[in-house]
């Protein structure tokens, strides 16, 4: 399919993460469909590294929180927008939003879409007010729940009509064709829970010293493996140490490749703030894995409960371990809820679906 017009990427993140995984995954789908696409990124990112493999076009620019108030800026990326017929612009963080919404505006593009992959409210400032009001056209959400956090600080910051709700794409196939390992050998018949992800507040593995004292309370059999590093790593082995806990939480550091984790545990548990959209569920539940999380933000979204995993009332120990007692009493139960987790990506978040409704959305 070939367009007169240019779908612009703008991205400036210098990390790897879920929105740079986003924006990868949806320019490289558009050009292999025969789109023009050009991605704005920031200088020797990981996203520029990954598109230079692909000879997807791309304009390198350094972007800082307030670049937006810089107008030879402005006025370079409108220039980049007008020098690739650019007619509808994508944008990932708030940095990149102003930027790039101010040279949309004034290279007069059809569509400015902002968007949202974190289900975390919008402040209601003024800078926010001006933006929201005047420069974005539309907002494209990864979640329900990411939806309503736009309009959680002020009713009237965004139309809800403009706002559309498209789900992030699980390639499946590729997840599959992973090879993985055993990380851990299972011990005397134990049930092995799991978690991944950051070592950061968002992620709040400090409730899983919680939950690992209940369940030493009531005597069961079980091995807490977690993956991941961060900022609160020590602080999260002085509170295992601290509360004896070594013999019953295992940290494993950095995991490369979650598919061998995933396949090293019975169950994987979510204790997150918050989430955006859950690519960890999504990858426990292409293992087959049961899961339990906290009822809030998207986590419903993967989450069926007491189908294929249980969502539990925040900061709930005793109810996150009587679902995971419940497990060990029925243990025919993590497969029949595993299977029914995989059953739920293959049928609503396959990459092949999303894709094509991400791509009729922004070419229509």
């Amino acid at each position: 399919m070939n367009i007169k017009k240019t779908i612009c990427f703008f991205n400036s993140t210098k990390t790897w993460g879920g929105g740079e995984k986003w924006h990868y995954e949806m320019s490289t789908y558009l050009y292999s469909k025969g789109c023009d696409v050009l991605v704005i990124v920031s200088p020797n990112s990981e996203l520029s590294k990954k598109l230079e493999k692909i000879g997807i076009p791309q304009e390198k620019i350094k972007v800082s929180n307030f670049s937006y108030i810089n107008f030879s800026k402005v006025k370079h990326v409108a220039e980049i927008y007008i020098k690739y017929n650019v007619s509808t612009v994508v944008m990932n963080s708030s940095e990149d939003m102003k930027l790039g919404g101010l040279a949309a505006k004034k290279a007069k593009l059809d569509r400015v879409i902002y968007r949202r992959g974190s289900a975390i409210p919008i402040k209601n400032s003024f800078i926010n007010r001006y933006f929201f009001k005047n420069i974005l056209t539309e907002v494209l959400a990864n979640s329900e729940a990411t939806k309503k956090t736009i309009n959680e600080k002020n009713e009237s910051l965004f139309p809800k009509t403009k706002i559309t709700v498209i789900p992030n794409a699980i390639d499946i196939q590729k997840f599959d064709n992973l090879k993985y390992e055993s990380l851990y050998e299972r011990q005397d018949k134990e049930i092995i829970l799991g978690n991944l992800g950051r070592m950061v507040y968002q992620k709040n593995q400090e409730f899983l010293i919680g939950v690992s004292k209940e369940l030493t309370k009531r005597q069961l059999n079980f091995t807490l493996l977690i993956g991941g590093d961060g900022k609160l790593k020590e602080k999260l082995q002085s509170s295992i140490e601290k509360n004896g806990l070594k013999h019953k939480i295992k940290l494993l550091g950095f995991i490369n490749n979650p598919k061998s984790f995933m396949n090293s545990i019975d169950i994987f548990l979510l204790p997150s703030r918050w989430e955006g959209f859950g690519y960890v569920l999504a990858e426990a539940m292409l293992c087959n894995k049961p899961t339990i999380a906290f009822d809030i933000s998207s986590n419903s979204q993967l989450i069926n409960d007491s189908e294929n995993g249980f969502l539990i009332p925040f900061g709930d120990v005793k109810q996150f371990c009587d679902q995971i007692e419940f497990f060990t009493k029925n243990l025919e139960k993590l497969t029949e809820m595993g299977g029914k987790g995989r059953e739920k990506i293959e049928n609503e978040f396959r990459s092949e679906l999303i894709q094509a409704k991400v791509m009729n959305y922004l070419l229509r």
